[in-house]
């Protein structure tokens, strides 16, 4: 037989054509196609605008983003180009300004864009775009992080030429079940028209009527209640669109913003959570192109009342001698029984229940515990359903690829066969570490078969039937990490403190850990994370500092994200930036 032949190697990427570009009087090489609007930010010219949104199409609307362009001047037949100081050819400035969200850069291109042109075109942009606007920004929502108030400073007037009578538009007007929109505010810059069509799939925004009087509106009998509506909140400039849940809840400097993750499902959203004190206002997205873009679902950014519930545990508890109801414990007390209740049983009666809720820290710490106390009965609770074809992943676990490498795939799969194991009577003390076991497959007949030490956050059922509740933290009262459905590693950070003398979940597991007898020498989640490094194979080499803001791809699991694969599309299409 003759020999294979050898695979040809791939081809090379065709080479990036560069141009050459003046901004400013500085000159500058960026890739042909590259638009003006982004090549003044990649060198620190800031063009303000409003329609323009990288993630979306330029309709080229709002006028803002306006610059003086020219060209090398075309020499005469037999004439040399006229060459500048820096030898390139000297530049012939058109009368007319151009958009610069819509239009690419060119060899040998020139941009102003702080020329006197520019700033006199700026202004009357901004005249006509106040001309209807109502100026009450000390009452407005968006008061803070408002473009058009910060744009109306750097370059309106400082008064009004207008002395007419402004024209009324709708206000506080129900378009969805968590969007208000006051249309008097909107500059009708189309951004959240473009969201709905082009990233949700559902245009149900659009203007009517003409000049003075467009109106942003919803088409007839459709409502903005799509999974991905708030986003359109974000994204508006101005005050025209405003969350039902946040609408006038704080002013937003006097929030602290966080960086984190979402929790909600196994994507990892990246999120900033608002807060002020120690009470979560609101959470919004922020942008990591290999996790979720700049969006995030409305499901994922209302999922954090319940830190701020009335219901949660903020000190342990301990069932009276009385075996009626529970009475506060210092922590030293509640582990201590914690830990009798547990020497009392051999390892195989022993189950733990644990929660892919978890961080990676966290379930190391079980993992150590169960190790040392040779129970081989661990499980995680699986939670499925709701995925989408955006963001949500039908695995509503964020951290199942954590709970996979550090507790091994078979807890994944467990639940099962322990929930048999207690109804057998086998299983004779469960510790629920995060979850509430009578929405896991186990009955209030199971649950009096045994007996029971839980971690929770929040008073429920499962609670009742236990010996010892420990009051753990939420993901937003934690430092640690997570390795979400496409093997990312990401970051949570604490945001706000835990409740009463509630404690950190991971600490609580280190202690209860060296009440058995055992240790977990660690005295941060830093500390832990290291330790749990050189155990864990996909987490060799990493520290949780290196782990930065965007995350570390850990794992190829081979999972794909819907609507980043849709964005890339467009972007290798030019129809975005991206």
């Amino acid at each position: 037989m003759p020999a294979p032949e050898a695979a040809s190697p791939p081809a090379a990427a065709p080479a990036v054509e560069m141009v050459n570009v003046q901004i400013d009087g500085v000159w500058h090489r960026f890739p042909k196609g590259t638009r003006l609007i982004e090549a003044c930010r990649q060198v620190a010219r800031e063009v303000p605008h409003y329609c323009y949104h990288p993630k979306l199409t330029s309709p080229g609307n709002c006028r803002m983003c306006l610059v003086e362009m020219g060209m090398p001047a075309r020499p005469a037949p037999g004439q040399q180009p006229v060459l500048d100081e820096h030898g390139m050819p000297q530049i012939s400035w058109s009368p007319r300004p151009i958009i610069a969200c819509a239009n690419t850069v060119a060899e040998g291109m020139g941009v102003r864009t702080d020329s006197v042109l520019t700033q006199e075109v700026r202004r009357g942009v901004m005249e006509f775009l106040l001309i209807n606007h109502p100026l009450d920004c000390p009452i407005c929502d968006q008061a803070g992080e408002c473009r058009l108030q910060e744009f109306s400073v750097e370059h309106g007037q400082g008064q009004s030429r207008f002395r007419e009578e402004k024209v009324k538009k709708p206000k506080n007007v129900d378009i969805g079940p968590r969007v208000r929109l006051d249309d008097e505010r909107c500059i009708m810059c189309s951004r959240c028209i473009r969201f709905t069509a082009e990233i949700a799939d559902a245009p149900v925004l659009g203007f009517t009527e003409r000049g003075s009087h467009t109106t942003l509106a919803v088409h007839p009998g459709k409502r903005l209640e799509h999974n991905y509506s708030l986003n359109t909140v974000d994204i508006c400039p101005v005050g025209a669109l405003t969350s039902t849940d946040f609408r006038f809840q704080q002013r937003v400097w006097f929030l602290s913003n966080t960086k984190s993750i979402c929790t909600g499902c196994a994507r990892g959203c990246n999120m900033e959570i608002g807060a002020r004190g120690d009470r979560i206002l609101r959470q919004t997205p922020r942008e990591n192109n290999a996790v979720n873009s700049t969006w995030m679902c409305d499901e994922g950014r209302l999922d954090f009342h319940f830190v701020n519930s009335e219901l949660r545990l903020t000190q342990p508890l301990g069932r009276r001698s009385s075996g009626s109801g529970h009475e506060p414990l210092r922590w030293e007390q509640a582990l201590q029984r914690a830990a009798e209740l547990i020497k009392s049983h051999r390892a195989e009666e022993i189950g733990i229940v644990a929660s892919a809720r978890m961080t990676n820290e966290e379930l190391f710490a079980v993992k150590t515990l169960a190790a040392h106390l040779g129970v081989s009965q661990v499980a995680v609770v699986p939670r499925t359903g709701g995925g989408d074809d955006y963001l949500r992943a039908d695995d509503l676990n964020p951290n199942s690829a954590g709970a996979r490498e550090i507790l091994g795939a078979s807890c994944l799969t467990a639940l099962p066969a322990l929930v048999d194991s207690v109804k057998q009577g086998r299983v004779r003390l469960l510790l629920a570490l995060g979850e509430n076991l009578l929405k896991a497959g186990f009955s209030d007949a199971d649950l009096g078969k045994t007996q029971l030490i839980s971690l929770h956050v929040l008073a429920n059922a499962c609670a009742e039937f236990s010996e010892v509740v420990l009051a753990g933290s939420t993901y937003a009262e934690k430092n640690g990490s997570m390795i979400n459905e496409t093997g990312r590693l990401q970051r949570l950070n604490r945001a706000v403190r835990v409740p009463g003398s509630a404690r950190d979940s991971w600490e609580i597991l280190r202690d209860l850990l060296r009440a058995c007898g055992g240790e977990l020498a660690a005295g941060s989640v830093a500390q832990l994370f290291t330790q749990m490094a050189s155990e864990i194979a996909c987490l060799a080499g990493q520290s949780l500092e290196a782990i930065g803001e965007g995350g570390v791809q850990v794992l190829d699991t081979g999972v794909k994200v819907p609507l980043l694969e849709r964005e890339a599309k467009r972007k290798a299409q030019g129809l975005i930036v991206g």
